[in-house]
């Protein structure tokens, strides 16, 4: 995550809905000077990045079971329980629904 001003640490988070150009301007640095510092620094691509950070998120919040999908796809940056869900598949290779009958079992 790059580093956020002080001032707006409290509202910023994941449900915020980050863009390069949202993540460039909080860093103060054009999209391109920050896409690069950040890949470079990081090692992967900023969306890539923060997929990661919002599927690892997601998946301790569905251990907890920290609300229902859509109260957690919401918290997590996604606007649908359903795009939440096509995501999650996709990145951690279950359904929302299949992690957590895993986790249950395990």
């Amino acid at each position: 995550m790059p580093p956020i001003p002080a001032t707006k640490r409290r509202s910023v988070g994941l449900s915020f809905r980050w863009t390069i150009a949202e993540m460039a301007k909080t860093a103060a640095l054009s999209r391109s000077a920050f896409f690069e510092r950040f890949s470079r620094a990081v090692g992967v691509a900023p969306m890539e990045y923060l997929l990661a950070w919002r599927m690892a998120m997601a998946k301790e919040l569905l251990r907890w079971k920290e609300g229902d999908l859509g109260e957690i796809a919401e918290r997590v940056g996604y606007g649908s329980a359903s795009a939440f869900s096509v995501a999650f598949t996709r990145h951690v290779g279950l359904s929302p629904t299949q992690y957590v009958r895993r986790q249950i079992a395990t």
